[in-house]
């Protein structure tokens, strides 16, 4: 148990910087719904079902989802940036 509780803490870790270097937004906000995803686990291990709850609908879904319309908003979600057209 405290394996995979030190290896889901790594994982939170690199989750973390990734988001931080990511130069893509897209992945920025996959990276931090796996974080939140992860984090609702770790909740989970530590008997705080009612944490766990909250993080997965909040940090992974209402969050994520809202971030995503901002994307859409800025054009963002094409996958293609004007400047790499011309």
């Amino acid at each position: 148990m405290i394996l995979l509780e030190i290896l889901l803490l790594l994982f939170l870790i690199f989750c973390a910087l990734a988001a931080v270097f990511a130069k893509n937004l897209v992945a920025t906000v996959i990276i931090f719904m796996s974080y939140s995803s992860v984090m609702a686990i770790l909740w989970i291990l530590l008997q705080s079902p009612d944490l766990a709850i909250t993080e997965a609908a909040v940090g992974a879904g209402v969050t994520s989802i809202l971030f995503f319309l901002a994307l859409r908003k800025l054009n963002q979600l094409r996958g293609v940036d004007r400047d790499d057209e011309t």
